[in-house]
Parts: structure tokens; C-alpha cells; sequence
């Protein structure tokens, strides 16, 4: 197919999607303006029939792009698909150098490390590794963490023998989160590479996949960015599977139905996508936002930006969506959920200003406004409910008799309580029907039904999903709601390192995050029973989940609740059943992956000081990453030899944390001290030093032997 074919269809395509959404938006809408037209209109209700148009929209778009996605899977005839490219180039050598890009921030150094030794591991296999170099990007501000990684990749070094192939870098001054540290190291180092992926701290990459996205690239001069389509694993706690099951199940009919519409002009999700190291040097600068923080300023969700910006300096953006092999995990309870989408609102919602403003091209607008959207449905559903009741309460105390107009559409029922069912139940339609679309591929293909423990379990996984996410999802439209509050009223939003795992939410956490929610399930439950009972029983599924926040907050983060589903077969994917050699492998690293002894907690806060001052071979190794300064001014040398003195004589809880981390920073300090403090008298230093010291010198607690011999 030549280039001219490839965009009419591809133009065609998006024509026929479009006008699926707007005709299904369209039925909807009129039927809901016909229904609030037949018990007469008030401001309220146009209110409400706005709100609805939005919402109904924004399902629309959804069902539509399901139903794309099924059609093309279900004929299993697209060509118009990047992996089509692969088999043109299939066994052709690597001939370019890919970065391997994994941006840290206050992680567990084990478990990227891990990460790490898997992808090494499995490209040296495949016989590239000599086209691949790996990058930890520290952005690392607590001192623990930050020690640590350093140990942890020594150790992987050593062990791999993969001196000059792994590397570390931390940076002083972590401007611009994650988007400013791949960029800082593109600008000084990314010249000698032709393309890099960036990780998350917790995604995953087959060599497979590796090398397939790499080959598309060189044989693809015009392609700027290749994502994957990362699928969920590693699931422990319940909330977590239900993720990684609706995931799984549901991914590859919506990313065919994204693939259907977007073609060459998809998005970037920040992480698992390989991009063209010059392009995107060149032109994906992010741009400062009018206005002050926390809706203007830096840009914080990054990736989208950095999609329209390469879509407009004319190079293609594709989504491998039918590639395997490309992994990342989920936060393992509701809360932890909440405070990521916290901070994604705040980013999604700058996007506003390139959206209108910006000179990007019309499909990123798209892009952009399905993440705006994604966030400020809860708040627009709460409104909608907010309207409702009180609508009802102005009738229900209005003493008038309903009086009902005729309708204005051909078809429609006389009764208005049969029209508001059509409506409801059309609503249910686009969000509950393409969910049956997997079971109905399932039909056709025996292979896939196993991946999933068979017909059976995957139906009843579909259910009991179905039921969980409808019990959760009147929690999220709360924290949504109050997310986009806090924007609006100048609340900004901290970017902090992820919980991925423990032993589950508190109920004392549950109970004072979501205790006012189930305080407004129960005031108005009580409202609308005491409005009109129907009121009540229409809202119930919404206040139940409400009024059963904590406690199903509590429950889901439990990994105990995860392992009793999935022995009994139900929220398997296929990760759980076969799991590929790469997750296999990093399952069985992270089991064995070193664990420092848990320090007592006089010493807990400050271990990582402790063992650079301590220890010859982490204070020899930590100095080979601090820069040495040519000249050092006298006051600031004066207040870095006061700072040692103190913390010498009067132990590291004397000192402020950014102290503290100034004196890590500085090489002249870091000799200094640890010579000084083996050279002083005992009656010299602090008390604290002398446990540190002797704990150290009984039990070895904080020494690593970093002189294993390589592998």
C-alpha cells in the first residue's frame, strides 16, 4: 500500500469514527432532552442537559472506539497497523545504539536494579546487548536511597561483568521531575544514540520487543515515537488484580480501536515507547504555560506534549498495540490509586491551555481532551447528581400535580418513567456492553480463552469486576471531585515516589481519607429517602459505594484477599498462568534480591550517612560520583568544615536534612569526614556516632561487600 492509499483510508476511518460518535452522542442527548422537555423546563435543567451532553460524549467516544477495536480484531483483516512493518524487516541485524533510560525517584534500588539484571540479561541471550547501554537517572532526594543506589549498581555491574554497559548518574537539583531528568540527559549525554526507551520504576521490556520496536525504527526514518502498550503484572493485592484483569482483558480491543482512529498521529504515555533520540532533542522542548502554578507554569504531565510537539514538527507517532512483551505494575490499593491520579489531574488539566492555544495538530487536541476528560467527568457526574436531587426536592415540594407534554420524538413511550429508563439503560449500554466484547473473541479462539483459565473463570472475572468497579467507582468521582476543587482554589501538587507494595491500607488510613465519604453516603442517603424514595433507590449503587468506601478500601489493598481470588481461579491473565521468561526472571531476582538489616531506630533516619562515613568502600565509591570542583569559596568552605565538626561531635540528628545533604554532596567532606571520624578519640565524637560504630563493628549491619567477583 503506497503512502496516498494509506491516508485516504486512514482519513476514512476517522470519518466513519467520528460520525459514530456524534450520532451516538446525538440519540442520546435527544432522548434526554426530550424526557426533561416532557416535565417542563427550569434553568436547573439546562443546566443538566448540558452536564449529560458532555458525559454522554465522553462514553460515546469510549463505546465507539471499543466497538472499532472489536470489529478489526474480530476480522482480524487491519493492516494499517506498525507491526505489519515488522514482518518486512523481520531477522534483520541491529545496526543502531539504543539508550535504556530508567528515571529514579526515592524507589527501592533492589528492585530497579533487578529490572536492570532482567533486560541485561535477556538482550545478551538475544545476542544485541553490544546495541543497548542502561542509564539509572537518579532524582533520588533521600540519602537512604540514594547510598543504596549506588550500591545496588555496583553490585549489578560486577555481577553482569557489564563495566562501560551500565551506568549511574544523580543529579544535585531534580528540576522538572522525571521529564527534566530524561531531558538534562539527553542535552549532555543522548548524542551518540539514535533512539532511547525510557522506564518507569516499575515497567519491564522483552528483549523481543525490544529488538522488534529498534528494527521498525531504522526502517522507519519518518517515525518519531513508537509506543507500546504496556499490560499490567505482578498484581498482589485485590485492588491490583482487578486492574491488571480489566487490563488485560480489555487492552487489546481498545488499543486496536485507538489504532483504528489515530493512526500515525498517536500519543505518548511516557514510558515503554522508543523514541528518536535528535527529533526529540530537537523538538520536544516543553513549553512554559501563562499563568502562575499550579495550572500554569512548568508543565507537568509531559508525554502528551511531547507527542504534539513531535506530531507537529511533522514525524509520525505510532502505537504498537499488538506487541507483547511490554509490562508495568499498579498501585496496589485505592488510595495509592488516588494520589497518583492526584497529581495526573494537575498535568492533564494544564493541557488545556496547548489544547486551545497551542499550534499543535487537531488529533492531539484529541488526545488532549480525552485526559482533561478522564478527569473532570467525576466532578461534572457529582454535579449531576447534585442537580438531580434538588430537582426532585423543588418538585416533591412544589405540591403541583406533574403535568406531561407530549413527546417531540416519533417512537417514544407515553410514560416519562419508561423514557427515563431508556435513557438509563442506554447510558449502561455504552459502558457495560463492550466489556462482553473479549468473551465473544474468546469464542473464536480457544488459545486466547486459556491464557485466561478458560470460558468460565474469565466470565465470572468479568463479573465480579463489573461489580467491584461499580461499588469503587462513586469513590473516585469524590476523589476526582475534590482533586479539581484543590486546582482551582491554587492548591499545587508535589510529585513523590509511589507506594508499590506492604501489607495493605490501615483502617485508621482508610477511616481518615474516606471517612467523610461514607459521612456524605450516609447524609444523603437519608436526604433522598427522605425526598422521595425512588430518589433513593435510583442513587443506591452511588451510595452504597459511598457509605462502603473505607471499608472496601481495606479490603481490596490486602494481597492476602488478591492470593484467596486467584486460587481459586478467578482475575488470572496470562502473566499468572505463563508468565514470559523476563517476568519469570525479575519474579525470582526480586525474591532474592539483598536486603539491608532494618537499622534500629535511633540510627534508621540517617543509615545511608552512616555508611558513606563508615564504611572504606562505600566512601570510596561514593565519591567517584560527586563532581570536583576546581575552586570552592572560603565562606562556603568555612560553613561545609562547620557543618563536619558539628555533625561529628554532635551526631547526624543535630543537623538538618538539606545540611546533611550538603555534606554528601561535597567530595572534600565526604574524604574528610570519614577520615576524621576513624582518626578521632572516642571521648571526641558524639554519642551517637559511638553506636553507630559499634553496631556497625558487632553486627555489621551497614556494610555491603561491594568486592564480590564479577559473574
Amino acid at each position: 500500500m503506497n503512502q496516498q492509499d494509506w491516508k485516504r483510508i486512514s482519513e476514512s476511518r476517522r470519518l466513519i469514527f467520528m460520525s459514530g460518535v456524534a450520532v451516538t452522542t446525538l440519540l442520546g442527548v435527544l432522548l434526554f432532552a426530550d424526557l426533561l422537555w416532557r416535565v417542563p423546563y427550569n434553568n436547573a435543567k439546562w443546566v443538566l442537559l448540558a452536564i449529560f451532553a458532555i458525559l454522554f460524549a465522553n462514553l460515546s467516544f469510549g463505546f465507539v472506539q471499543a466497538v472499532a477495536g472489536f470489529v478489526c480484531l474480530l476480522k482480524r483483516t487491519d493492516q494499517l497497523k506498525i507491526s505489519a512493518l515488522d514482518k518486512l524487516y523481520d531477522g534483520q541485524p541491529l545496526t543502531s545504539r539504543t539508550a535504556l533510560l530508567f528515571p529514579i525517584y526515592n524507589e527501592d534500588p533492589q528492585s530497579v536494579a533487578a529490572n536492570i539484571a532482567t533486560t541485561y540479561e535477556a538482550l545478551t541471550k538475544a545476542g544485541v546487548i553490544e546495541n543497548f547501554e542502561f542509564f539509572m537517572l537518579s532524582d533520588t532526594t533521600a540519602s537512604n536511597n540514594w547510598i543504596e543506589e549506588e550500591s545496588a549498581w555496583l553490585e549489578t555491574v560486577q555481577k553482569l561483568n557489564a563495566h562501560g554497559k551500565i551506568f549511574y548518574r544523580k543529579r544535585r537539583d531534580n528540576l522538572n521531575q522525571k521529564s527534566g531528568n530524561v531531558a538534562d540527559f539527553l542535552r549532555r549525554w543522548g548524542k551518540p544514540y539514535d533512539f532511547f526507551i525510557c522506564y518507569d520504576a516499575d515497567s519491564l521490556m522483552t528483549a523481543d520487543t525490544l529488538i522488534r520496536m529498534t528494527r521498525i525504527m531504522e526502517h522507519t526514518p519518518d517515525l518519531g515515537i513508537l509506543q507500546s502498550m504496556p499490560r499490567l503484572c505482578n498484581a498482589k493485592s485485590l485492588f491490583a488484580r482487578l486492574q491488571q484483569f480489566g487490563n488485560r482483558l480489555q487492552g487489546m480491543i481498545g488499543g486496536a480501536g485507538l489504532n483504528f482512529w489515530q493512526q500515525s498521529e498517536g500519543n505518548y504515555w511516557g514510558h515503554n515507547a522508543i523514541i528518536r533520540t535528535d527529533a526529540f532533542t530537537r523538538y520536544c522542548n516543553l513549553p512554559e504555560l501563562p499563568g502562575a502554578r499550579p495550572l500554569g507554569g512548568r508543565v507537568m504531565s509531559h508525554d502528551f506534549v511531547e507527542a504534539a510537539l513531535m506530531r507537529k514538527a511533522g514525524l509520525q507517532v505510532w502505537l504498537a498495540y499488538d506487541f507483547e512483551g511490554t509490562y508495568e505494575e499498579m498501585p496496589p490499593s485505592i488510595i495509592d490509586f488516588a494520589v497518583r491520579d492526584r497529581r495526573w489531574s494537575q498535568g492533564n488539566l494544564q493541557h488545556t491551555w496547548i489544547m486551545l492555544f497551542g499550534r499543535i495538530p487537531m488529533v492531539n487536541r484529541v488526545h488532549m481532551l480525552n485526559g482533561i476528560m478522564s478527569y473532570i467527568s467525576g466532578p461534572l457526574w457529582l454535579i449531576f447528581l447534585v442537580l438531580t436531587t434538588l430537582i426532585f426536592y423543588s418538585w416533591e415540594n412544589s405540591q403541583l400535580t406533574m403535568f406531561i407534554n407530549e413527546s417531540w420524538l416519533p417512537l417514544t413511550p407515553e410514560s416519562t418513567s419508561t423514557q427515563g429508563l431508556i435513557v438509563f439503560l442506554l447510558t449502561m449500554a455504552l459502558i457495560l456492553v463492550p466489556k462482553v466484547f473479549p468473551l465473544v473473541l474468546f469464542l473464536k479462539s480457544p488459545e486466547e480463552r486459556r491464557k485466561f483459565g478458560g470460558m468460565a473463570r474469565a466470565a465470572a472475572s468479568l463479573l465480579f469486576e463489573v461489580t467491584m468497579f461499580t461499588i469503587i467507582a462513586p469513590s473516585l468521582m469524590l476523589f476526582h471531585s475534590s482533586f479539581i476543587a484543590a486546582l482551582f482554589m491554587g492548591q499545587r501538587v508535589s510529585w513523590n515516589s509511589q507506594r508499590r507494595g506492604g501489607d495493605g491500607i490501615s483502617w485508621r488510613e482508610a477511616f481518615a481519607v474516606q471517612g467523610p465519604c461514607t459521612l456524605i453516603g450516609v447524609m444523603w442517603g437519608l436526604l433522598a429517602w427522605h425526598i422521595a424514595p425512588s430518589l433513593f433507590w435510583w442513587m443506591s449503587p452511588v451510595l452504597f459505594g459511598w457509605v462502603l468506601a473505607p471499608f472496601i478500601t481495606v479490603w481490596t489493598s490486602r494481597e492476602s484477599v488478591g492470593d484467596w481470588i486467584a486460587n481459586r481461579g478467578l482475575l488470572l491473565s496470562p502473566e499468572d498462568i505463563a508468565p514470559p521468561a523476563e517476568v519469570q526472571t525479575l519474579r525470582d531476582k526480586l525474591a532474592i534480591a539483598p536486603r539491608l538489616p532494618k537499622p534500629i531506630p535511633e540510627l534508621a533516619d540517617d543509615y545511608g550517612l552512616i555508611r558513606v562515613i563508615v564504611d572504606p568502600y562505600l566512601n570510596a565509591l561514593h565519591q567517584q560520583f560527586l563532581r570536583e570542583r576546581d575552586h570552592q569559596p572560603d565562606d562556603i568552605r568555612d560553613d561545609l568544615a562547620a557543618l563536619r565538626q558539628r555533625l561529628l561531635s554532635e551526631g547526624a540528628p543535630a543537623l538538618s536534612a538539606d545540611d546533611k545533604l550538603r555534606l554528601l554532596y561535597d567530595l572534600p567532606s565526604v574524604s574528610l569526614l570519614h577520615q576524621e571520624l576513624w582518626d578521632a578519640p572516642t571521648e571526641k565524637i558524639a554519642s551517637w556516632w559511638r553506636l553507630a560504630l559499634s553496631r556497625y563493628n558487632r553486627e555489621s549491619m551497614f556494610r555491603v561487600d561491594l568486592q564480590t567477583p564479577a559473574a
